[in-house]
């Protein structure tokens, strides 16, 4: 395989903190690298070195000259006065950009919904990253780095982008290096794991399960090996520890051995051991909607979001809600916590129930946004019971990952991440018994999931889980059910894969698809619907629409041959019938390719594309 690129001794530090140090690594044609480690770990740092949007202290990267990189940051990049379409494909005309297969694939799976008109600025903070991203996937690039691209994609959105990287080259072609807290999506697409932690990289064959396990069988030789030090460890103490008298006579150079032994004990890494927080005792009863339709707010008379759904919570019970973005998710939540109340229909509430809701924004901490760590867990008591310990408040944030610098820093100078998991901890010492959360994943890296998923195993309560992340869904819920947004809530047997099939059917039924996603029409991705036509009608667009397709393709293979005879024409009138023939097939290929352009627009304005 080829070398695309690289970076050589690699070192960067901000203040006394050493992030990346002495780091040297390559890409070759073929990669599909994910990165993982905690946040603030340097796997930013180190992407935006390889993309050449940074330079390093000491070191350097190298590429091959002809390499193009198509980097995605987690900021915003875009020119917030261009409409959508001009971000995206710039100054085309629609039939330009919409004869292009891959172009079309990109617009359906990422921006199908988006209002191709409307200025960036207008857009929510998850339109614009997908909007950036499908600026980008139109874009022809050797090597493809992702910053967090499945932040705001929901579950079709990250199945449709791994799909997308799994197809885009063959298999010994192309690279892409992405960092993601999506599990499963490093699972789907990566065949390499670099792990960032303590300034240095170690590579790893395989997904993110692969790379579980193979951390796991590093760390238990490791274990084997501090085992043994730890005996060795002990005996130079007991050594030490014999009487003052002896110890004067001790060789210096033993003291000294057994000193630097002592010293070189390395700090464990963060873990959780929350397996079994105490709950309010839950009876019978626990939260059931019965019939319970609830009106669009704001929206038009007879509008419902809900529409006579029936659901019941049983003790102990562990769903995971998913659904297209608008449906309702937060909004059930709401519901059952009782915080709004629905248009007709019943919520019963057991008697005994004390909930507990895990929201997105994690605003409940601005009102202690001044106070430390500690001060916020010990303002709920200042001893837990954890399993029939008995644990402090310092000892209980220390398990959730804080230490003891972390658990005197304010509030509000956690990152979201630590904010994210000061608040869970939080709920849990409040001894609630039905449990719910809210897209918990957010700004959460991989090891930190590992701990929280720790806990919510053990957790004897009702757990509800609103979240794309695909793998935490399968891992800390029994079942899931699907919100739509047709006013229904599905249960769904098969998990995450029935509910994408159910999606794609839906899909079906309203539009054409193109490589398996929505295809838009040259007026945009927001083109309005024909209407009107029998399905007779729209049958024969179809096949017609499939059949231009086709006929494009060919068009444009034989305009770039003849473009490249065109150029070794210039070097040699005589070769091919000279300049002038080759210029007249052009010209009749263009005339030949409108026409067909004209029709497969006439295709797709039958089908209401």
């Amino acid at each position: 395989m080829a070398h695309l690129l690289g970076g050589e001794n690699l070192t960067v530090s901000y203040a006394t903190r050493t992030v990346l140090n002495g780091v040297t690594l390559g890409l070759e044609e073929g990669d599909r690298i994910g990165m993982v480690g905690r946040n603030g770990d340097g796997k930013s740092t180190l992407m935006r070195l390889l993309a050449m949007r940074a330079t390093p202290d000491s070191g350097r990267v190298t590429k091959r000259s002809e390499v193009n990189i198509g980097y995605l940051d987690q900021s915003d990049v875009l020119d917030g006065d261009l409409t959508v379409g001009a971000a995206i494909v710039g100054d085309q005309a629609d039939y330009e950009w919409a004869r292009n297969p891959q172009i079309r694939e990109v617009m359906g799976g990422l921006v199908s919904d988006v209002d191709w008109h409307a200025n960036v600025h207008a857009l929510s903070g998850g339109q614009k990253r997908r909007v950036a991203l499908a600026k980008l996937l139109i874009e022809d690039h050797d090597v493809i780095m992702l910053d967090e691209p499945t932040n705001h994609l929901d579950v079709e959105g990250v199945a449709w982008l791994s799909r997308h990287l799994k197809t885009r080259w063959r298999a010994n072609q192309g690279a892409f290096l992405v960092v993601t807290h999506d599990r499963w999506f490093l699972d789907e697409v990566c065949t390499k794991t670099w792990e960032i932690h303590d300034g240095i990289m170690d590579p790893f064959d395989g997904g993110y399960a692969a790379y579980v396990l193979a951390r796991a069988e590093r760390d238990r030789s490791a274990s084997v090996v501090e085992s043994k030090r730890q005996m060795l460890v002990k005996k130079e103490l007991a050594w030490l520890r014999r009487g003052a008298p002896a110890r004067t006579a001790k060789p210096k150079f033993r003291i000294e051995a057994a000193n630097a032994l002592i010293a070189d004990v390395p700090e464990p890494r963060d873990s959780t051991a929350l397996s079994k927080m105490a709950t309010a005792r839950l009876g019978k009863d626990v939260l059931d909607l019965e019939n319970v339709s609830l009106d669009f707010l704001g929206g038009e008379p007879g509008q419902k979001l809900f529409d006579n759904i029936t659901l019941r919570l049983a003790p102990g019970e562990r769903l995971g809600l998913v659904g297209v973005n608008g449906a309702g998710k937060t909004t059930l939540l709401k519901l059952l916590n009782g915080e709004i109340q629905p248009s007709s229909g019943k919520v019963k509430r057991g008697k005994t129930v004390v909930t507990a809701v895990l929201t997105q924004e994690v605003k409940e901490l601005d009102d202690v946004s001044d106070l430390r760590v500690i001060e916020v867990i010990e303002r709920e008591k200042r001893s837990f019971n954890v399993g029939g310990k008995e644990f402090t408040a310092g000892q209980l944030v220390e398990q959730l990952g804080f230490t003891n610098e972390k658990q005197w820093t304010p509030v509000k100078d956690l990152s979201g991440g630590e904010r994210r998991r000061l608040q869970l901890l939080r709920l849990l010492v409040g001894e609630p018994n039905v449990l719910m959360l809210d897209e918990p994943t957010n700004d959460l890296d991989t090891d930190t999931l590992a701990a929280v998923e720790d806990v919510l195993d053990g957790w004897p309560g009702t757990l509800v889980v609103v979240s794309h992340d695909r793998y935490l869904l399968e891992r800390v819920t029994d079942h899931q059910m699907a919100l739509l947004g047709d006013g229904k809530i599905r249960a769904l047997p098969r998990g995450v894969d029935q509910y994408l099939e159910l999606r794609e059917a839906a899909l079906a039924g309203s539009t054409i698809t193109g490589g398996g996603n929505p295809v838009t029409a040259a007026s945009g991705p927001s083109a309005p619907a024909a209407a009107g036509a029998s399905e007779a009608e729209k049958r024969d667009a179809r096949k017609a629409k499939n059949r231009i397709d086709r006929q494009l393709g060919k068009l444009k293979q034989q305009e770039d041959k003849i473009h490249a005879q065109m150029t070794a024409a210039a070097a040699d009138p005589s070769a091919v019938g000279g300049l002038a023939g080759l210029n007249k097939k052009l010209k009749d290929l263009a005339v030949e390719r409108e026409a067909l352009e004209l029709e497969w627009l006439g295709a797709l304005e039958v089908l209401g594309e």
